[in-house]
């Protein structure tokens, strides 16, 4: 996690909490996984899966685990600087970068996600699977993938002026 992130200004929604089973000689015992996000607003989000007997134990598993793979968006102009393709499983996450007053336009899952990272306006579009665990990695894969503007023009020796066109 980044450390100029404090615990405070960290809010974390449950994405998804899924009941399984397994088959014992007695029984079945159940057993919670719950798929949460964690995010400031400002441009930093984390995505944990915890695993418990109890709902609670998992979500709060959950939410430790998403605080220690926090990374940071690259916002610009509360939208991200460019159109990306994640890749998790079967499922792809495309994002897509939106004018002002367009608003997140996306599903539930990925919804939070942007929300929590801070991102004001995005379109997106689930691709094949849309099993919430690969749906949220692919989302996160793509964010991984984002440059900025800034880093774009280092990297290639340029200015941002130059890239920017």
């Amino acid at each position: 996690m980044n450390k100029q992130v404090s615990e405070q200004d960290l809010e974390d929604k449950v994405i998804h909490l899924n009941r399984v089973a397994k088959v014992v000689k007695g029984g079945r015992r159940f057993a919670f996984s719950a798929l949460v996000a964690v995010g400031d607003g400002k441009g930093n989000v984390g995505v944990g899966l915890g695993k418990a007997r109890e709902v609670p134990d998992a979500i709060r598993k959950g939410t430790e685990r998403a605080r220690r793979n926090m990374i940071a968006v690259p916002l610009e102009d509360g939208t991200i600087p460019h159109e990306v393709l994640g890749h998790a499983g079967a499922g792809r996450v495309m994002l897509r970068p939106a004018g002002a007053g367009t608003g997140v336009i996306a599903g539930s899952g990925i919804r939070a996600v942007m929300e929590l990272a801070g991102v004001q306006n995005v379109i997106t579009k689930c691709i094949g699977s849309n099993n919430p665990n690969n749906m949220i990695r692919a989302t996160m894969d793509a964010i991984g993938q984002l440059r900025s503007v800034e880093e774009v023009a280092r990297r290639r020796g340029k200015t941002v002026e130059e890239i920017r066109g």
